[in-house]
């Protein structure tokens, strides 16, 4: 019995480590990205994937967008939409700052009031799902 309650244990632990959780200001689950990319909301239902080329994809596979390795962020047209620094800063394409991922994950909008935290995840993918695509 000890046995099976410590390999219980155990994979609630592995299943945890799976995912990093994105919250709200409040704290309350706003979603989930997984190692692989894929994006879930509080009810673990897929609404997107960020392929590790860049690609971001709705739930249906679909491009709608891409990060680039210099932190650009591009619609589904190659367009720029915004770009993320890597001091963490998030600008949208006229340059003009819109919000901040600070080093231990927590999201701030343009007046350093935090929207959200994403501890764990990393600064472009949470800027992507804050800010840039509504997934």
């Amino acid at each position: 019995m000890k046995k099976i309650i410590t390999l219980i244990f155990a994979l609630m632990i592995g299943f945890a480590s799976m995912a990093q959780t994105m919250e709200s200001s409040s704290h309350s689950t706003a979603g989930y990205i997984k190692s692989d990319g894929t994006i879930e909301n509080s009810s673990h239902s897929t609404v997107g994937y960020i392929k590790s080329d860049g690609t971001v994809e709705n739930s249906s596979h679909s491009t709608i967008g891409y990060i680039r390795s210099d932190g650009t962020i591009e619609n589904s047209s190659h367009s720029t939409i915004g770009y993320v620094k890597s001091d963490g800063t998030v600008e949208n394409s006229s340059h003009s700052t819109i919000g901040y991922v600070k080093s231990d994950g927590t999201v701030e909008n343009s007046s350093h009031s935090t929207i959200g935290y994403a501890s764990g995840v990393k600064k472009e993918w949470a800027a992507v799902c804050y800010f840039f695509f509504k997934l």
